[in-house]
């Protein structure tokens, strides 16, 4: 925390300092006039453009173009002058101006390659739907166009997250086809689902950003939810599901003084202050920094349970010359509070003939009890530091290097509900400390170049990944309880806890492995129309084992003290190929990809053989459209994931593992966003999935597995804001999501069916220039519903907003 603050004040104490040492070396032996040099950055279709460098070469003074693509110089003497326009991944542009003194020389520009985009993240306004925001820097690791790009990946902007007042990764997530009910870990992590399978927030900017506590989203700029195996951009570190991954895009400072404060109330005791200010810290304004935070308190609506955290989340960028760019960017999260409910039912009692079949809506559970106190409390720290170094090589070049940090301690108790019978659980806390930490350092150089009359846009890069996990904690288990029958007094204590520990069973270990990975991605464009992409990464798996403090021995338990005991090593390749053809130049294309994914398994079978990596293969085809002046934008696709490799249990023996297990998830997505008419948006999604475990153990041989959510989910949101008139920014919004029934458990012995849900929200709203008031109202109707990890969601919950803009 003092390295944090230390930081933020060195900013501001060398702000000035920069000024004064700028303006001292960098003014000519002028006399000051009122000559002035105005002008506007624009793409090749007219939207502005904003964070590209701008010098004056003869006084060699520069500036960054804003949000809205304007940049200016002042106080010009008499005389002609040369300004420079620089853009990562474009040409250097060079205009020839006249300054007359009195007068105002206007020198616009708009580029020519529609799909430039800075690699250093900037916001492009002017879209005429607002709520629909496609173009991103990070999905193909190049300046790719969504209509270029071969694979599918969903958007949630801030303005959708800010009409929505949503206030948590887990509402921002509703807005995604196919997401799901969030899952909540114990820490308060949050989980989705994509294409049938489980998917964490792992990415941040990129590259890692794994939190294994809370997020706050005070400093969000939007969430990309990229589908389908990613192994091959990202790695299988970040992107560690077959379905895809989320990658949270922060918010970046700009060349202007601007800033925000919010308050929220609502039920529950819900309490919430966020604030956003930025500011340029040197004349030039090519040295920014921008201060984003939030605090939070909330009880649940169960009879014990709450949450009280803090975030501050710093960046500073520097435009040190034309062609050199830094960007830093700094997470920080601290959260005390109580583990959600997590439930799993006894599921015993049944046959391969009578399978035993049990709906958690009416098993008895009690929908508003957590059977634990509020001494029972974790808390998580995180601090995630992201460091980008943009350089421009040439006008075809571009060098990038990205070094990423993300730590997160836990401290305190977990907990969890065991169920033994139909009628009863046990309770289970696990209490201790916990620590992750991971480093990516990644070194990228980006081309833009023609081959034999054809346009390739390539990335060739390198990683590295370490990841280190370090456990000291207890499991202590309490008496059974009855759970439809339960003492109104019972409460699981501290006190309790404390008097079993010396029965508890120990986790006392460290573990670490590390990644080392090259890849390169080239998109050819064959035609104007015809693009196609090949991608591969080559990865060397080190893994170092786990140490057990307790024994002093690796897992393996091999020579004196196992210290060389337990490692091994995997070599592994990814592709990914693409093809993407524009029917309608500019407005609707098809296309079709095969992306592969993978994951590192350790071990051997009985006969001795080391097992390979775990694999999954998307094939995909779909149609991207962006119309009517970007009034109506989607998707609509099919893929088909097949996953081979997978462990199971050796028939012939209980003690080891064969690795011929496979499984398949294929299905349809559609997302939509329309802008119909002035002030009316839709946001759309409908996702089905159909995954089923095609070999595998007995007990689950052609079912679909537990943790792949619903078959069938629908999200919508549909909002209108008044354009004009006295009642400008007045505003309504009203949403839903819907998912079919699912399963915590399915086997052929045993089942425990998930009801489907039908959730709305509401929400009124007024918003001006200097100040933003709403209000909405969270599942509208109180529909019980439950995670797959059986926490009940809240019923109706009301939240108050208060925004003051300056």
């Amino acid at each position: 925390m003092r390295a944090l603050f230390t930081f933020l004040i060195a900013c501001f104490l060398t702000g000035p300092l920069i000024s004064y040492s700028q303006s001292i070396s960098s003014q000519p032996n002028i006399v000051p006039s009122t000559g002035k040099i105005t002008g506007k950055l624009t793409l090749v279709d007219g939207q502005p453009y904003g964070s590209a460098s701008v010098s004056l070469l003869e006084i060699k003074k520069s500036t960054l173009t804003n949000d809205k693509g304007n940049y200016s110089f002042n106080s010009l003497a008499d005389g002609t002058y040369t300004i420079k326009i620089q853009v990562l991944g474009a040409a250097e542009i060079d205009i020839a101006v006249k300054v007359v003194s009195g007068q105002t020389t206007i020198a616009n520009y708009q580029l020519t390659r529609e799909n430039i985009q800075a690699l250093q993240e900037v916001t492009i306004a002017g879209n005429t739907n607002r709520l629909s925001q496609k173009e991103s820097i990070y999905i193909a690791r190049l300046p790719l166009k969504n209509l270029e790009n071969p694979q599918v990946y969903n958007t949630v902007p801030k303005e959708l997250i800010t009409e929505q007042m949503a206030t948590d990764l887990g509402s921002i997530t509703k807005n995604i086809p196919g997401a799901s009910i969030p899952v909540i870990a114990n820490q308060g992590r949050v989980t989705y689902f994509s294409r049938g399978f489980e998917t964490e927030p792992n990415a941040r900017n990129g590259v890692a950003g794994q939190a294994f506590s809370s997020i706050d989203v005070a400093n969000l700029e939007r969430v990309e939810a990229i589908k389908g195996p990613s192994a091959t951009l990202f790695g299988n570190s970040v992107s560690s599901s077959y379905g895809g991954l989320l990658n949270r895009v922060t918010k970046k400072p700009y060349n202007d003084f601007g800033g925000q404060v919010d308050y929220f109330g609502g039920s529950w005791n819900y309490n919430r202050v966020a604030f956003d200010v930025n500011t340029p810290i040197n004349a030039d304004k090519t040295a920014l920094f921008r201060l984003n935070g939030a605090t939070t308190y909330q009880k649940t609506f169960a009879d014990q349970g709450y949450t009280n955290n803090i975030s501050i989340d710093p960046s500073f960028s520097y435009q040190i010359n034309d062609r050199l760019s830094l960007l830093v960017d700094i997470e920080f999260g601290q959260e005390t509070g109580t583990s959600v409910v997590r439930f799993n039912p006894y599921t015993g009692g049944g046959t391969v003939a009578n399978p035993k079949i049990r709906n958690i809506a009416t098993m008895g559970f009690p929908y508003n009890r957590t059977f634990m106190s509020n001494d029972l409390t974790y808390t998580t720290q995180m601090l995630n530091i992201f460091t980008q170094l943009n350089y421009k090589i040439s006008d075809k070049w571009t060098s990038q290097t990205i070094i990423s940090r993300a730590r997160s301690n836990i401290k305190g108790d977990i907990t969890a509900l065991t169920g033994r019978t139909d009628s009863t659980l046990r309770p289970n806390v696990i209490s201790g400390t916990t620590s992750f930490i991971a480093t990516n350092i990644q070194q990228n150089f980006i081309g833009d170049f023609k081959v034999a009359g054809l346009r390739n846009r390539l990335v060739v890069g390198a990683d590295y990944y370490n990841n280190f996990n370090d456990f000291d904690r207890e499991t202590v288990n309490l008496p059974d309880v009855n759970f439809i029958h339960t003492p109104a007094s019972y409460r699981v204590s501290q006190f309790k806890v404390d008097s079993l520990s010396t029965k508890g069973s120990l986790r006392k270990e460290k573990n670490e492995d590390n990644t080392y990975s090259v890849y390169f991605s080239d998109v050819i464009s064959l035609t104007d129309r015809l693009k196609v992409m090949g991608s591969l990464r080559a990865s060397r798996y080190m893994y170092l084992g786990v140490y057990n403090l307790i024994t002093g021995t690796t897992a393996g338990g091999l020579g004196a003290g196992g210290i060389t005991a337990g490692p091994y090593n995997q070599n592994d390749l990814s592709q990914k190929l693409g093809a993407v053809y524009e029917v309608y130049k500019d407005h609707v294309s098809v296309f079709g990809n095969y992306m592969n994914g993978f994951f590192n398994d350790s071990g051997v079978a009985k006969d001795g053989s080391a097992f390979k990596a775990e694999h999954g293969n998307q094939l995909e085809f779909g149609v991207k459209s962006d119309v009517l002046d970007h009034k109506l934008v989607g998707t609509v696709s099919y893929y088909d994931i097949k996953v081979g490799n997978i462990l199971r249990t050796d028939p012939t023996d209980a003690n080891y593992s064969i690795q011929d297990g496979t499984q398949v998830s294929k299905g349809v997505e559609i997302e939509l966003t329309a802008n119909p008419f002035r002030g009316f948006n839709i946001v759309a999604g409908y996702a089905y999935n159909k995954s089923i475990l095609t070999k595998t153990d007995p007990a689950e041989e052609g079912l679909r597995p537990a943790d792949s959510g619903p078959a069938r989910m629908l999200n919508f949101w549909f909002s209108y804001r008044m354009p004009t008139g006295d009642l400008q920014g007045l505003g309504v919004g009203f949403g839903g999501n819907s998912g079919s029934l699912s399963y915590q458990t399915n086997t052929n012995t045993s089942k425990v069916i998930i009801p489907g849900y039908t959730m709305f929200d509401a929400s009124v709203f007024y918003d001006q220039p200097k100040w933003r008031i709403g209000f909405k109202v969270d599942n509208l109707t109180s529909e019980k519903a439950w995670s797959v990890r059986l926490t009940p969601q809240a019923p109706a919950r009301f939240t108050a907003n208060l925004s003051l803009k300056f």
